[in-house]
């Protein structure tokens, strides 16, 4: 079968004439080298990325919110705004060529088939991976339990899979600035099987605190999970560091890469990681499908996790055997469709070219950084530099509470996260209770962050008891 049925709808004519391509790769594979401190400038950055021609990709853009005002969307890091192509690529399967993929012999069940094993090869292709590597969940968060639950069922599952037991005297390595989905699970997986967890800590900013590696990780260690980039602090960790101690030592690692995968060029083979996981939602794709890289010999080896039909090879009332992986970790019928609105992502990033989402993403961090940081009675959560740190600014406002400061800026038009950003134990580690969250994507603009400044400013003000009441509106000139 032919997979030419289905078009992703590439953006390449909104990457900026000579820029970088999507075929790039950074090194130290999704984190920036550990060297490079450049921090590009505005007009560097819009000089590679047509943010005009992009926005207007973006119907939900178009709209106005609250008091009539232009929305103004930096919520990205919860999930991301989708994209004409993005929306055409899903419509177009379920009105053209919509039926269950890997079952029934008819038209329709092939093209089906077809076009999500198409999308598994574009997915694949985005992180240097082979396809039978791309195992499709529904999230990131299921993606990580799926390899907690394997290692939990390999106690019964044979020799092959023996290499991912755990048990009482083994430990689970974390941090403390895990998102709730890459630490929840493994705590869950030690309170199943015994095994201990242990964590690395923050400094004081915000960064990873790897000063005790060699003593974190140590010949009790069987799995280390560890983030691609925090979702509340915009720290990038060194996975290269981690993983090669880790490694020394028989142990396995998890990256979370929901925060970084979205945001740089990812390349499994120098990542060092032994899994990766990610998800569409939040790289400009639909709800409802993740996504497990997972290094071939290691899921030819695990054990599943969730089973029924789709994944079995032989069944008999005496037993079942199961496919190889991918097939043995995708349970009842596919998400085809969101596949393919996934892959249609993967084209979208790549027409754009992930050096230049990158760099316009740094310029915007920078920018909030200045703005946002340079307002009396504000303190940032997270690095003050943007040297290996990714467009998340987190941020408290003296006196205000995080969800008073979102209410206002809500009120303005400005769309940000406000609490604990699901990383409480973090939140906890840098003294605070919540915090206001921006997050920046290839459609926002500097004009956006400069609003984003002036509308805390009109919180502050709001809040200030001494002036009383405080009618909101957009500074002149803001978008």
């Amino acid at each position: 079968m032919t997979n030419k049925v289905i078009s992703h709808g590439a953006a390449k004519p909104h990457a900026g004439g000579s820029g970088p391509s999507g075929s790039g790769v950074s090194p130290g594979g999704g984190v920036p080298p550990r060297a490079d401190t450049s921090l590009p400038s505005r007009a560097a950055a819009a000089a590679v990325l047509d943010i005009e021609a992009i926005r207007a990709d973006f119907p939900i853009l178009g709209r106005e919110v609250r008091g009539g005002n232009p929305l103004i969307y930096l919520d990205s890091g919860a999930t991301a705004q989708k994209p004409r192509q993005v929306l055409e690529a899903e419509r177009d399967f379920y009105t053209t060529h919509n039926a269950a993929a890997h079952r029934g012999a008819h038209l329709l069940g092939e093209e089906a088939t077809d076009a999500y094993e198409a999308a598994r090869t574009r997915v694949a292709a985005f992180i240097g991976a082979e396809p039978a590597e791309i195992v499709f969940t529904k999230s990131a968060t299921e993606a990580i339990n799926l390899v907690a639950y394997a290692m939990s069922n390999a106690a019964t599952s044979g020799k092959e899979a023996a290499r991912f037991a755990v048990g009482p005297g083994d430990e689970i390595l974390v941090t403390e600035m895990e998102h709730h989905a890459n630490l929840v699970p493994w705590q869950q997986l030690c309170e199943r099987t015994g095994a201990t967890l242990r964590w690395f800590g923050v400094t004081p900013q915000g960064r990873l605190d790897t000063s005790a590696i060699g003593e974190l990780i140590n010949t009790r260690t069987r799995l280390v999970a560890v983030t691609g980039q925090s979702n509340v602090t915009g720290d990038v960790p060194d996975i290269g560091q981690i993983a090669a101690t880790a490694h020394a030592v028989g142990a396995l690692v998890v990256a979370d890469g929901a925060q970084a995968v979205p945001h740089r060029a990812v390349d499994v083979r120098a990542l060092g990681a032994d899994f990766l996981a990610f998800s569409a939602h939040k790289m400009l794709g639909p709800s409802g499908v993740g996504v497990l890289w997972g290094r071939r010999e290691l899921l030819e080896a695990m054990p599943p996790f969730i089973t029924g039909g789709s994944m079995i090879e032989v069944v008999r009332m005496e037993g079942s055997t199961f496919l190889p992986p991918p097939e043995r970790f995708e349970a009842g019928v596919p998400a085809a469709a969101q596949a393919v609105g996934l892959a249609a992502a993967c084209d979208y990033l790549d027409g754009l070219g992930m050096a230049s989402v990158e760099a316009h993403e740094h310029a915007l961090t920078g920018h909030a950084l200045e703005v946002v940081g340079g307002i009396d009675g504000v303190r940032i959560i997270g690095p003050l530099s943007t040297e290996h740190r990714g467009g998340a600014v987190s941020f408290v406002v003296d006196g205000i509470h995080p969800h008073d400061v979102g209410q206002v800026l809500d009120e303005l038009g400005i769309a940000v996260r406000t609490g604990h950003h699901c990383a409480w134990p973090l939140h906890r580690a840098l003294g605070v209770q919540a915090s206001t969250r921006a997050t920046f994507y290839v459609y926002n603009t500097h004009e956006e962050v400069d609003a984003l400044a002036d509308g805390i400013r009109q919180a502050q003000q709001f809040f200030d008891g001494t002036r009383g009441v405080v009618p909101l509106g957009r500074q002149s000139g803001a978008a």
